[in-house]
């Protein structure tokens, strides 16, 4: 078997391969990804050392590359993306670039290399402000920033093809993901990459807005779990029920630190618009035996002292 994941080096694809191996050990592994700034081979050395491992340094814009990716797959698993919503506001084309133009690109060189599954990784962002009870998989889109804006328009280049080709699409919304290996440019690890650098946390607004947290292993197995049981053209909300106001995770990781928030937290000018929370049901996932299993407050203490063993790796990030 022959499994190609796009963004296969960066923090969620990483995880996802790990989790593939172990399902997967005598399959064929591509980690197709284009080493943008979040992409870094650190996250996968283990994973590269066997044999059965291949890294393609490659765009998902790029047609011919894609195809040539592609061949004889039968399985690709796409979380390649841009996904750092403050960078969005700044630089939104690029989202739609990668986000929109290159997930139809692989999509259609999937059809072309006639690709019998694919996983398209989105987000519950999708749906845009839940301010109170949950959103199930029915549940209209609405998005509010240019990130979630560009994942919403490739959902509907995925249901373009399922309607016009009955492509082999499934289509995931995970929560926030959390866990090491996460560019600390989100909140967790930018949290504690400040603490530890002796320097402040910026909280956006009054800290107020909420978000459920999925802990990246628990999301790497419901990848899984959809690979194997997962109905084709059918979507596929991933959540977890803990939730937390960002004040909330910060005074958490100020805890951990031993550090007065009063004295750490800085509260800085909120984005151009930032939804209050994020909500979604899971009860179609949960009907193909999975659950998350982790909660973000026991997993606190391994994640800080991922960052705090690398965290050279990401020296320069304000």
């Amino acid at each position: 078997m022959k499994i190609v994941i796009t963004g296969g080096a960066g923090f969620f694809g990483s995880h996802i391969l790990e989790a593939a191996i172990e399902r997967y050990p005598n399959a064929r592994f591509i980690v197709f990804d284009k080493l943008t700034y979040a992409g870094d081979l650190r996250n996968i050395e283990e994973a590269e050392e066997r044999a059965n491992v291949e890294v393609v340094v490659g765009d998902v814009c790029d047609l011919s590359t894609c195809r040539k990716t592609l061949s004889g797959a039968d399985l690709v698993i796409h979380t390649a993306a841009e996904s750092h919503v403050d960078n969005s506001f700044g630089n939104s084309l690029e989202f739609t670039r990668t986000n929109v133009y290159g997930t139809h690109v692989l999509i259609e060189a999937s059809r072309f290399e006639n690709v019998p599954r694919f996983i398209h990784v989105s987000t519950d962002e999708v749906y845009g402000e839940i301010a109170t009870g949950l959103a199930d998989e029915s549940f209209p889109i609405a998005p509010t920033n240019p990130y979630s804006s560009s994942k919403a328009a490739a959902e509907h280049i995925v249901l373009g093809y399922w309607k016009s080709y009955k492509s082999p699409i499934i289509m995931v919304r995970p929560n926030n993901i959390f866990g090491t290996r996460q560019y600390p440019e989100k909140i967790i690890p930018l949290f504690i990459g400040r603490l530890l650098a002796g320097r402040k946390v910026p909280l956006h607004g009054k800290g107020l807005n909420s978000r459920h947290y999925l802990a990246v292993r628990d999301a790497a197995q419901a990848i899984i779990c959809i690979c194997d049981r997962g109905e084709l053209m059918t979507t596929y909300n991933i959540g977890s029920e803990d939730e937390y106001t960002n004040l909330e995770v910060a005074e958490m990781i100020c805890r951990y630190f031993e550090v007065d928030p009063k004295e750490r937290i800085e509260f800085v000018p909120d984005r151009p618009y930032n939804d209050c929370r994020y909500g979604i049901t899971s009860e179609k996932i949960k009907a193909l035996d999975w659950a998350p299993i982790s909660k973000l407050e026991d997993e606190l203490p391994s994640v800080a002292e991922w960052y705090r063993a690398n965290i050279n790796r990401y020296i320069a990030v304000d």
